[in-house]
């Protein structure tokens, strides 16, 4: 569990932040190891060069002091005497804390301990590099069997086995084995092994920290990519929602609007047969009376029952017609707004007889005809309702903006009603409401017993503007 906890955490980090976090953790192990790497082969370098040096200075002391060695297996007192003195005193003898001689089967021929002198030791590994014509130098505390004098010492010693070559073979002969007090070496290769330290750690932070700044950068560029990616598609699917909400209304809208064209048909076949046809029955009725077709029947009988159907007859065509004007729009595709609504305001009055106030507001920008045409409806209807249901008292028409919204209301002081009791088939609101959503509008309707305001709000930025 704490596993899968680890690598969900790891998981939810940013790209730069697991680049830190994994990039500090290589880094510090590649200055580690490299560090290490580099120290180490300046320890044998410095090691190697100073061992060289001080090889070649007691070489140079050293070896006119010592006879034929390959034909010498014991040193003479003069020889023994003078190493003594060589090692007693003098640069050489505060220099070098012991000195060795040996031969290749283990024996110490002459040693600043007179002790091991004489005696047999099995040859090291060091020792037998250094028979094989190698200069051996090692900067390490003794560890060999004979070197207790300078185990005990107690102090910093550069452990040296110098080969001793025949002049006219280059054969060795012997090895020269000796200790330098290396308190300075020792301070030197610190401070070699410090400065070595401090040059990997600065590269590998300079590489790390350059690498970080654009690592960094891309992490910043593709966080700001992923969060306009996200805010797009955040966006799109706004959008798509939108769209299955329109299509949905879409859908809506044309079930209604079928039930709408149905209604509309039974209204217009209601009004043509409570209006016209029962004037043209009445007629038709009149015209089989017994006082128009009776023979004896006075002219002036006869006169009056013509004018009766005459005056039925024209009174139908009158009512025809009335129902006609409504249906046919006037020409309103080159109208302005302020045109459009005052056409149907004009329309109205010249059919009812009852006056209505108009207001209208500045309008920016030309609508497009579907727009224009549900406005004349919404007027059309909204004046006809009024007039029908609120007796067309102090009826008024005003037209405004609020923000980039288009703002029309018709307004009377009948006596009200309630628009929760109006029944969803109802042709006038609900057709008007159905006309105004399909243009992206809004409908809203207020009423009291003091008046009806009957509203109607278009978004001029989601209209279709004319080029």
């Amino acid at each position: 569990m704490r596993l899968f906890g680890t690598l969900e955490w790891w998981r939810q980090q940013s790209l730069a932040r697991q680049f830190l976090l994994a990039g500090g953790v290589v880094s510090l192990l590649a200055a580690l190891v490299v560090g290490a790497f580099v120290t180490t082969l300046i320890e044998a370098a410095v090691t190697r060069n100073s061992a060289a040096t001080t090889a070649m200075y007691v070489d140079s002391i050293i070896a006119p002091l010592l006879p034929d060695l390959q034909t010498t297996e014991v040193l003479d007192d003069i020889t023994s005497r003078a190493l003594d003195e060589t090692f007693g005193q003098g640069a050489l003898g505060g220099r070098v804390l012991s000195f060795r001689l040996w031969r290749s089967d283990g024996t110490v021929l002459y040693a600043t301990d007179p002790d091991i002198i004489g005696e047999r030791f099995d040859p090291s590994e060091k020792l037998q590099r250094a028979f094989s014509g190698k200069l051996v130098a090692q900067f390490e505390h003794p560890e060999d069997e004979e070197s207790h004098a300078e185990r005990a010492a107690g102090i910093p010693l550069l452990e040296i086995y110098n080969p001793i070559l025949q002049p006219w073979s280059g054969e060795v002969v012997a090895v020269l084995e000796f200790y330098e007090v290396a308190e300075d070496f020792q301070n030197s290769l610190s401070e070699a092994r410090l400065l070595s330290w401090l040059a990997v750690a600065a590269v590998i932070a300079v590489f790390f920290l350059s690498l970080t700044a654009i690592v960094f950068r891309g992490s910043r560029t593709i966080d700001d990519q992923k969060a306009t990616l996200t805010q797009r598609v955040a966006e799109l699917s706004d959008l798509l929602e939108q769209n299955r909400e329109l299509h949905m209304r879409a859908q809506r809208a044309s079930q209604r609007a079928a039930a709408l064209n149905e209604s509309y048909l039974r209204r217009l076949g209601a009004d043509l047969h409570d209006g016209p046809a029962q004037l043209v029955a009445y007629a038709a009725l009149r015209v089989d009376s017994r006082a128009l077709v009776a023979e004896g029947t006075p002219e002036a009988v006869r006169a009056s029952e013509l004018a009766a159907i005459k005056a039925r007859l024209d009174e139908a065509m009158e009512e025809i017609r009335g129902i006609c004007r409504g249906m046919i729009l006037p020409d309103i595709e080159d109208a302005e707004l302020h045109e459009v609504i005052a056409r149907a305001v004009k329309a109205h009055t010249q059919r009812t007889g009852s006056p209505v106030a108009l207001r209208l507001s500045d309008v920016a920008g030309e609508l497009s005809p579907s727009v224009k045409i549900s406005i004349y409806r919404f007027v059309q209807e909204a004046l006809n309702n009024g007039f029908r249901h609120g007796n067309g008292i102090s009826q008024k028409v005003r037209q405004a903006w609020e923000g980039d919204e288009i703002v029309i209301e018709v307004e009377d002081e009948g006596p009200g009603f309630d628009p929760s009791m109006v029944k969803p088939g109802g042709l006038g609101l609900a057709g008007l409401r159905e006309r105004i959503e399909s243009i992206g509008g809004r409908l809203s309707v207020k009423s009291s017993q003091k008046g009806t305001i009957v509203r109607m709000m278009v978004r001029a930025n989601g209209l279709e503007f004319a080029q």
